[in-house]
């Protein structure tokens, strides 16, 4: 089983088993669980809250997934000539 699988059947269990059972799968994992979250520091939020700011009143412009693919292939395609 491949661990796509895996991760997909233990989301699909963790929606639907009761509370008891929740709490006992994360008291085993707690303290990996707390050690992998990622903690952001004052500033990063602070850019992060200028970017969002930026690209909500217009100042930046986004470019869509399927564009931002064709810079990456039209690059990738430069340097191979």
């Amino acid at each position: 089983m491949t661990t796509a699988t895996i991760r997909q059947k233990l989301h699909n269990y963790l929606e639907v088993a009761d509370d008891k059972k929740v709490r006992a799968i994360y008291t085993m994992m707690e303290t990996e669980v707390e050690s992998e979250m990622t903690t952001y520091t004052d500033e990063l939020k602070s850019v992060l809250d200028q970017r969002f700011a930026d690209v909500r009143n217009g100042d930046v412009e986004l470019v869509s997934e399927e564009e931002s693919k064709q810079r990456i292939y039209d690059i990738l395609a430069s340097r191979n000539k």
